[in-house]
């Protein structure tokens, strides 16, 4: 790709960011992060022991090349949210934050109330934060005022893998904020990336959708080369769409008559 993805002043190659939950081993999450291509990998904070090292920990699984973003998944109000980020960042894992904070048990979708107010708290600490959200143009606009490094509205639930269901909102969301837009959950194949970059977004997070296919190498490789078609097919801007077109799609001017021939 010839354009970057800036994300907080930092400069990345890859525009799609993987997960480390999920896998059937620690190798083939290795060997997916590889194919991916993907330079930003999410981890659970409440997930990983922080003190403990070996073959059991997913820390020493990871590519040191690898830009870890932890998140705070399984949280269910700001506090906790503020205080698994903490965590993580004592814990020598980053001062960024994909920041999740869950409403709703049996959807996993976002508490925007709560996603703001522990945004703000976040953001007053230093962290760099991506908050996990809604597709609601006014709570996106609100996070991007309230310091979010970018927004990260879901395409459809969280590991349902329908694919993008909001094309409409996802686009309002581009349109009314500045800061980058990353589709986050819905995600199911290749197809559904390649129409979230098609739809003006900087970048795709994944997690299920290739861990949870049958081969999540193989995945992780189409699911790049998605992103990157995508992507490129934005940048070079459709055809307009219409219900038929009068002109043929080849010139009729200069061709040989029948009774020439």
């Amino acid at each position: 790709m010839s354009d970057s993805l800036i994300l907080a002043g930092r400069e990345f190659r890859s525009r799609l960011i993987v997960g480390t939950g999920k896998y059937p081993s620690f190798q083939v999450m290795r060997e997916a992060h590889e194919a991916s291509g993907a330079e930003i990998v999410t981890v659970a904070v409440r997930r990983v022991d922080l003190k403990a090292r070996g073959p059991e920990n997913l820390l020493d699984h990871l590519d040191k090349r690898l830009f870890l973003l932890p998140n705070t998944a399984g949280c269910y109000n700001a506090d906790d949210a503020v205080r698994t980020a903490r965590l993580g960042r004592e814990a020598g894992l980053s001062h960024w934050v994909k920041l999740e904070v869950i409403g709703d048990e049996k959807t996993l979708f976002p508490d925007t109330e709560g996603l703001l107010s522990a945004t703000r708290t976040l953001v007053k600490e230093g962290f760099i934060v991506l908050p996990y959200t809604s597709d609601d143009v006014v709570v996106a606009k609100k996070l991007e005022h309230a310091g979010a490094a970018a927004v990260m509205p879901l395409g459809a639930p969280i590991g349902s893998g329908l694919g993008i269901q909001n094309r409409v909102n996802i686009q309002l969301v581009r349109e009314a904020v500045k800061v980058p837009v990353i589709v986050d959950a819905g995600v199911g194949t290749a197809s559904d990336a390649a129409i979230a970059m098609e739809l003006g977004c900087d970048a795709v997070l994944m997690n299920t959708a290739v861990a949870k296919a049958q081969n999540p190498v193989l995945m992780a490789q189409a699911m790049k080369k998605a992103v990157e078609a995508g992507r490129e097919a934005f940048l070079a801007g459709r055809m307009p769409k219409k219900l038929y077109s009068a002109s043929p799609s080849s010139p009729a001017s200069g061709l040989i008559s029948p009774k020439a021939a």
